[in-house]
């Protein structure tokens, strides 16, 4: 899993592809967080890597979309 890097430095479009790919990444993480948890395979350790890596992609797809949605004064 890659950091979002510098968002200044990249267009709108390379941010809204990235931004896909991370939200896919937060599905998957949280999908296998849960299969873990039903079948009682995993381990505590893994799970809460895993949770980790969820908050921190939550983190880069709002910094992302904070990016890219425009500020609109009123």
């Amino acid at each position: 899993m890659s950091d979002s890097g510098d968002l200044s430095m990249k267009t709108d479009d390379v941010l809204r592809v990235e931004l896909e790919v991370f939200k896919q990444e937060h599905r998957d993480l949280d999908n296998a967080i849960h299969a873990l948890v039903d079948r009682g395979t995993g381990d505590q350790l893994t799970i809460q890597r895993f949770k980790k890596q969820k908050l921190r992609l939550k983190d880069i797809i709002s910094r992302i979309e904070d990016r890219l949605t425009p500020d609109i004064i009123a």
